[in-house]
């Protein structure tokens, strides 16, 4: 059963910015009167109309659950967990099914975490598989419907980010962990052109990006060789943007290079 006292406490009406308050046993509420139901899987949709983005299909939310929960990324979800712990209340934005969530609650015992994502079958997901993380579905390019200050860390994990936004969820001092592809990442994979290409230097984008409102506290490079098989090339190439893409074909390879940099900040 959700709890909607939690759930509320880290929520604000994304329509007039006021916290929002349990009404009824599925249904939350500000003081002037906007309702917000509650899905009975344990989430709540505060996402509106409007939208140009799409959230990750149930197939692409398989993928990346055979490459998380099979380990191909444990490295990854270590140094994002060392990252942002000790932490008490944590949001993931684009969290997924909210496996990188999950690492960081069981390095801090006691934490809650909400896991944030435009999929509502994302959310489900990720409410579902743990009792102390509760769902949203919004909109991260969007103002979030999250109470100022009310965070200790935030993730963004191969996901969008709306910087200005973080900062203001997060409490002052706060932590803001960031995860982005190097360009060698996935690099055999990608060879034979079918997934798309990786920008370079993305982490020096996202620090300069930064600067205005973070203290920059970390630079950890995880890079490691990982051998491939038939299923976990297919779920490497399906779980990211490439699958929206119906000529996606990973390469043939028997490994590949997971490469990527946790960055790591302190609200100014």
């Amino acid at each position: 059963m959700t709890d909607l006292t939690r759930l509320a406490s880290w929520l604000r009406c994304p329509v007039c910015e006021l916290p929002l308050e349990p009404v009824d046993r599925l249904t939350l509420g500000c003081a002037s009167g906007h309702r917000h139901d509650v899905n009975k899987r344990g989430y709540v949709s505060l996402l509106g109309g409007g939208s140009k983005f799409v959230g990750d299909t149930a197939e692409m939310l398989d993928a990346r659950d055979a490459v998380l929960e099979g380990g191909a990324y444990a490295p990854i979800a270590a140094a994002v967990a060392s990252a942002v712990t000790p932490a008490e209340r944590v949001l993931d934005a684009g969290a997924g099914t909210g496996h990188y969530l999950r690492a960081v609650l069981a390095a801090s015992p006691g934490a809650v975490g909400l896991a944030m994502d435009l999929s509502p079958t994302a959310v489900a997901r990720a409410a579902r598989s743990s009792a102390d993380i509760d769902g949203l579905v919004a909109d991260t390019w969007r103002p979030l419907p999250v109470r100022s200050h009310r965070v200790d860390a935030v993730l963004d994990v191969f996901a969008p980010r709306n910087l200005p936004e973080f900062h203001r969820v997060l409490r002052p001092g706060g932590t803001l962990a960031v995860v982005v592809p190097r360009a060698d990442h996935l690099a055999s994979l990608r060879a034979a052109g079918g997934m798309l290409d990786i920008p370079t230097d993305k982490a020096e984008d996202v620090i300069t990006a930064a600067e205005a409102l973070y203290a920059p506290l970390a630079r950890e490079q995880v890079v490691y060789d990982l051998a491939l098989d038939d299923a976990l090339r297919r779920a490497l190439a399906g779980m990211g943007p490439s699958a929206r893409h119906a000529d996606v074909a990973p390469a043939e390879a028997d490994s590949t290079t997971v490469s990527v940099d946790v960055l790591t900040f302190t609200a100014r």
